[in-house]
């Protein structure tokens, strides 16, 4: 039993928003049906994106609807408020929110009030003042993304079909992807050998033609997987024809240049980013303590330092390592440590409602896995190294044994016994993007957000 009632809000629904929420659903059932517990979930998008699926969605290999979790459905018993936290002011335990309604009447934002705080709103894309980036350059975070992404560079190969111009033809084909992380490896992996497949189906288009480049600040890529395992993987793209990019930067992609600062400069209408993250910008309207990196100071029972009844893991928070060797040494913010920080986060809850003693997250780091196209891959997972197909289909074993409930586990596999039978499917939808682009034209108006040249909104 609860001592009281407790209105607990969620701000966050990735990882560990959902599997919190999750777990906290099921451990209050009783009296969440009696009444004496409310749970609000405040996100953005009413579903959870399993982010280590994007690549393989932008490639074709699992429809972008079964990446997502649909949050209505699995929270059956919480409130899911479609918006934003704006604001927390947790000494009056409120919460300033903007939903797409307070949007539309006008009176700005809304005030939840609580009495415990779960902040889990995850992070953004750690974008740097570099010129061109903000007008050129497209992200890896998001389905909205790699969707677009995928759509963008079948455009690429049909504007290099049939133009004239070899200048623009070059462009076309570059494509840059700035950082060797898990996403931008594997994204690039997976689009690569996607395009490769592609230009089977374009009468003057070889795999050849292409220039994939990848850029990376650092002197190795999948850093998680190891030193051995990172110079295999550089081995392994560079025996693709990519240009892997050690120690370089990218200093300007103004007017469709990408320049290096190694000296190079080529021509490109594609510009990925995926050079790290940091912390949400809700974390800095809030009155709760965070470290010199932006996130909050927490205790191993994952309660923000010095606070009561406020609470946070993953991305958001600076968890200890009680596992690591060394002192001071904190949790990586990755998927592995948010969904078992969530189970234990939702215990706590919990626990402290009824009064009992509250866990210590501790969680020894089993391993990485990473996929670099159909049937490639590398993971090092407890000491043991793998590489090729067997990295690659531990990778999509264990992914399957991650993405949330039964329905998606049973839809992504079925997606896979499809892509082994049947051919993969080429076929670019930008349009989606601006749906009401052929109606304005028809309507004799101009289309609001495409270029006059282009209704159907390539970029």
């Amino acid at each position: 039993m609860v001592k009281e009632r407790a209105r607990i809000l969620v701000v966050g629904g990735g990882y560990v928003g959902m599997y919190t929420a999750l777990r906290l659903q099921r451990k209050l059932k009783r009296e969440l049906g009696r009444g004496e517990a409310e749970i609000t979930v405040v996100t953005p998008d009413p579903y959870m994106t399993y982010q280590p699926f994007l690549p393989e969605a932008a490639a074709g290999a699992i429809s972008p609807r079964h990446v997502v979790v649909p949050l209505r459905r699995v929270l059956d018993r919480c409130r899911v408020v479609i918006g934003e936290a704006t604001a927390v002011d947790h000494a009056r335990r409120t919460a300033t929110v903007t939903t797409l309604a307070t949007g539309e009447e006008g009176t700005g934002g809304r005030v939840l009030a609580y009495d415990h705080l779960v902040l889990a709103p995850g992070s953004v894309s750690r974008a740097l003042p570099i010129p061109g980036l903000a007008e050129h350059a497209i992200g890896f975070k998001t389905v909205e993304e790699a969707i677009g992404l995928r759509n963008h560079v079948l455009e690429q190969m049909d504007i290099a079909s049939s133009t004239r111009d070899p200048a623009l033809r070059d462009a076309a084909l570059t494509f840059v992807f700035v950082g060797g992380g898990y996403a931008g490896v594997e994204a690039l992996g997976e689009l690569e050998d996607m395009a490769r497949y592609a230009t089977r189906y374009y009468h003057n288009l070889r795999p050849e033609d292409m220039r994939w480049v990848l850029v990376e600040a650092t002197g190795r890529i999948l850093p998680e997987v190891g030193e051995e395992l990172g110079r295999y993987t550089v081995t392994e793209l560079r025996r693709r024809n990519i240009d892997v990019r050690l120690e370089t930067r990218l200093d300007s992609c103004a007017d469709r240049v990408a320049a290096l600062s190694d000296g190079s400069r080529f021509p490109t209408r594609t510009v990925v980013w995926t050079a790290g993250v940091k912390p949400h910008p809700v974390l800095a309207a809030t009155d709760l303590p965070r470290n010199e990196r932006g996130r909050l100071r927490c205790t191993p029972e994952l309660a923000v330092e010095g606070t009561t009844h406020a609470w946070a893991a993953g991305d958001a928070a600076a968890v200890p390592d009680v596992t690591a060797r060394e002192d001071g040494a904190e949790c990586a913010p990755n998927a592995q440590h948010a969904l078992r920080q969530a189970r234990t986060l939702g215990d706590n809850i919990v626990h402290s409602l009824r009064g009992e003693p509250l866990r210590t997250y501790s969680h020894a780091y089993a391993g990485s896995v990473a996929s670099l196209g159909l049937h490639k891959g590398v993971a090092h997972v407890y000491g043991r190294k793998l590489k090729g197909y067997p990295a690659w289909f531990m990778h999509r074993t264990y992914h399957l044994s991650r993405v949330p409930t039964f329905n998606r586990k049973a839809r992504v596999a079925a997606e896979w016994t499809l892509a082994g039978l049947f051919k993969r499917e080429i076929v670019s939808l930008g349009s989606l993007e601006h749906p009401r682009a052929e109606f304005e034209l028809a309507a004799g108006g101009k289309p609001s957000h495409d270029p006059p040249h282009n209704p159907k909104g390539s970029s």
